[in-house]
């Protein structure tokens, strides 16, 4: 599901973790590369990611940050 424009969960991939759409690559771990100093250029090769997917996360982050309800709502 949705839970964020770029960003799904499901409880069978990564144990419901965030993730970017159509991947199986959790949010805190792309966080993590870009907080340990990474440049956002070295993630979006090593995962072959875009950099739409990239700025999603970090989106999210920020949204999850401020404690707002879902910005995508269930169908």
């Amino acid at each position: 599901m949705e839970v964020f424009p770029g960003i799904t969960m499901d409880p069978e991939i990564r144990f419901g973790k965030p993730c970017i759409k159509g991947t199986r690559i959790d949010v805190a771990t792309i966080l993590g590369r870009i907080a340990s100093g990474e440049k956002i250029e070295e993630v979006e090769d090593d995962y072959k990611l875009t950099r739409d997917q990239i700025m999603a996360v970090l989106a999210y982050a920020a949204h999850v940050a401020q404690h707002l309800p879902p910005a995508v709502k269930s169908a």
